[in-house]
C-alpha cells in the first residue's frame, strides 16, 4: 500500500499525493465512506462537457440537422380505441 505525507497548509490539513495518484483537473470531490476519506475527480456537468467541444460551422450544423431529420422515423398511426375505448377527438 502506498503512503502519503500529511502536513498543514495555512489552517488546512493537506496530503501530498504521489505521482501515480495525481488528478487531471483542478478540483476534486471529497467525502467519507465509513472510516475512509475518498477523493475523486469532480465529474463534469453536461454543459461543461459540451463546452469542451469545438464549434461547428453553419454548413456542418445544417448537415447535422438534415441527418437527424432524415433519420427520424415517421409518426406511427395508432388505434386508440383499443387503449381508450373511444375514438380519438378530431
Amino acid at each position: 500500500m502506498t503512503e502519503a505525507a500529511v502536513f498543514m497548509s495555512g489552517n488546512s490539513q493537506a496530503v501530498r499525493l504521489p505521482k501515480p495518484f495525481r488528478f487531471q483537473g483542478s478540483s476534486v470531490e471529497i467525502f467519507r465512506r465509513g472510516d475512509e476519506v475518498v477523493l475523486r475527480e469532480k465529474r463534469q456537468t453536461l454543459a461543461q462537457a459540451l463546452g469542451d467541444w469545438p464549434e461547428i460551422s453553419a454548413d456542418e450544423a445544417r448537415a447535422w440537422a438534415e441527418a437527424i431529420r432524415d433519420a427520424a422515423p415517421p409518426p406511427q398511426d395508432r388505434d386508440w380505441t383499443n387503449l381508450l375505448g373511444t375514438p380519438p377527438a378530431p
